[in-house]
């Protein structure tokens, strides 16, 4: 693994429709540049439907998504075809404008970056947002979870095989918003043993396919299920959460020993970023620094190992609150290379 600590990078969505202009932003404001989500474009992009594309069990109706009633059977060979020969499952323009206009920009490019960053839905989230007609998540469908995991390892392979040509390593995030939420009445039924299995074995998937593998989890989470997933990289919200990782102290310390990074998702997804400059946002990020040295990690390791991002995807902001997002993390980042 080569990062480079306070390399800066995005989650995934922004709120722009065109996808020109959404590349532009991203290849000028951040160091690890990363293919836009565009929320705002089409049903299809949103974190659950882009990536159900050729998967035979599921279909979206207008702007809903949901367990077919009977899978075709030609689709369904075809998909376990393409299970089998572990090329996995491509994105296509009309799921992922963003996506292709990033190829088609990196294609023009005559450079070579040192790193490039995917992206894919968590496999909770991913089954625990679709639903059966009678309004039961597929993930209590043991069958339909796992053909999921396989789905979701798929997409994450084909970003791995077609960022590579373009860069000298490949970060991908998973991105578990639900995972904030296990425990909780909701979710009640979602077994912490099969939720670290899920995990385990896409991270384990990213990982043999010669990537980087990170986890984005908003708000808390079971911080040590997350660290035990074999992730290289943990991204969490840490303009609201900066002190939680230090609740875990032998965790985190392990994590952070054996080379784990922590993106430090520092920049705030809200309106609250309207009041904020780069000197609020270095004050929270040494806040969360030195609430982990207490835990016994030295500051020069910890500052070795840094990522900058925004707390989550800024696709809900107005344009003008995600482009001060891009433009703190690039003067936070200045600030600490430069000093």
């Amino acid at each position: 693994m080569m990062l480079q600590s306070f390399s800066t990078t995005g989650i995934g969505s922004v709120p722009h429709s065109d996808p020109f202009e959404a590349c532009r932003v991203i290849f000028d404001s951040v160091t690890i540049p990363f293919w836009p989500q565009l929320p705002h474009r089409s049903f299809l992009e949103l974190m659950v439907p882009q990536y159900s594309e050729g998967f035979p069990f599921i279909e979206i109706k207008g702007e809903n998504i949901h367990l077919k009633e009977q899978a075709g059977e030609k689709e369904t060979a075809s998909f376990y075809e393409a299970v089998a020969d572990g090329k996995g499952f491509p994105i296509s323009r009309e799921y992922a404008a963003g996506l292709h206009e990033f190829i088609d920009i990196l294609k023009k490019k005559e450079q070579k970056f040192k790193t490039l960053k995917g992206h894919v839905t968590g496999p909770l989230t991913f089954t625990l947002s679709i639903t059966d007609d009678q309004k039961r998540p597929v993930y209590f469908d043991e069958e339909i979870r796992q053909l999921s995991l396989e789905l979701l390892k798929g997409k994450a392979i084909w970003q791995i095989n077609t960022l590579r040509e373009y860069a000298e390593e490949v970060l991908i995030f998973i991105d578990e918003p639900i995972l904030s939420a296990l425990g909780t009445s909701t979710y009640i039924g979602v077994d912490n043993a099969e939720a670290l299995r899920l995990l385990r074995e896409l991270v384990s998937c990213i990982k043999a396919s010669g990537a980087i593998a990170g986890i984005h989890c908003c708000s808390k989470a079971d911080w040590p299920l997350v660290l035990s997933s074999g992730i290289d990289v943990l991204n969490f919200d840490a303009y609201f959460f900066w002190d939680s990782l230090g609740l875990y102290p032998e965790e985190i310390r392990t994590f952070v020993n054996n080379g784990g990074f922590i993106a430090w998702g520092i920049a705030p997804t809200t309106e609250a970023v309207r009041g904020l400059n780069v000197q609020n946002l270095r004050e929270q990020l040494e806040r969360g620094l030195s609430s982990l040295e207490k835990t016994g990690i030295s500051r020069e390791r910890l500052t070795r190992q840094v990522l900058l991002t925004p707390s989550c995807g800024t696709g809900s902001l107005q344009m003008e609150d995600a482009l001060k997002v891009f433009k703190l993390l690039k003067e936070l980042r200045d600030g600490y290379v430069n000093s």
